[in-house]
């Protein structure tokens, strides 16, 4: 009896302990699941969304139309949310190089990015230009036409005879002149990093290369007037 009694005694406890343990753990667990939704929310507020256009403005621009400092910062108004997107992605998965981006890429919650690229998307300022403008005629021809002979589609075929984008394909128009130079002109620098997960980027690659730098200002140029 005695026995029986020490070893009920001893499976009670052992019930109580596990018991304790589990609870433990589906505490810990709900704390772990309530924090992971306090860092990715399902939607941001209007007012954190406000604060981070400001601050993605400090670089970007007024309205995000663009900057010229140290060196060109990309216009992002009227921009396609898809192409936004998945810059972002490539910028947090090191497929695009950008040291300032990758950690303003790390910051954003899923839901930050959607509100992001929405307001983005919506603005229209007027294109900053200051880019030659005896450069447009042939810039919009290589735009519209190709250049058949080195194997270069029309830019429009991809970007809209407007220059304004589809999906993942980025809206051009309006877009900073030096920028745009920049980025054809070292674009396997900073493109396609991780060619075991290649993206839209490698559709761009053989053209950059097949275009010569005065053919990639005149394009530059003309996109640089488009509203």
């Amino acid at each position: 009896m005695e026995a029986r009694q020490i070893k009920n005694s001893a499976h009670g406890a052992t019930t109580r302990t596990v018991a304790q343990l589990g609870f433990a753990l589906l505490l810990s667990f709900g704390i772990g699941v309530a924090h992971a939704q306090d860092t990715h929310p399902a939607s941001a507020s209007a007012k954190d969304v406000q604060a981070k256009l400001a601050y993605c403005e400090v670089c970007h621009g007024v309205s995000a139309q663009g900057f010229r400092g140290y060196y060109p910062i990309p216009r992002l108004a009227g921009q396609q949310p898809q192409y936004l997107e998945n810059q972002l992605q490539a910028f947090v998965e090191h497929r695009r190089t950008n040291n300032i981006m990758f950690n303003v890429g790390h910051d954003l919650s899923p839901a930050m990015i959607t509100a992001l690229v929405t307001d983005f998307h919506e603005l229209n300022p007027k294109p900053l230009g200051g880019a030659p403008k005896d450069l447009i005629p042939v810039g919009k021809k290589i735009f519209d036409e190709g250049i058949p002979a080195a194997n270069v589609p029309a830019c429009s075929s991809c970007h809209g005879p407007d220059g304004k984008g589809n999906g993942p394909f980025p809206r051009l128009a309006g877009q900073l002149n030096d920028y745009t130079i920049s980025k054809l002109v070292n674009w396997t620098k900073e493109r396609g990093q991780n060619p075991a997960s290649p993206d839209t980027s490698a559709i761009m690659a053989p053209i950059a290369h097949s275009l010569t730098k005065p053919q990639i200002e005149a394009v530059a140029a003309y996109l640089s007037y488009l509203e």
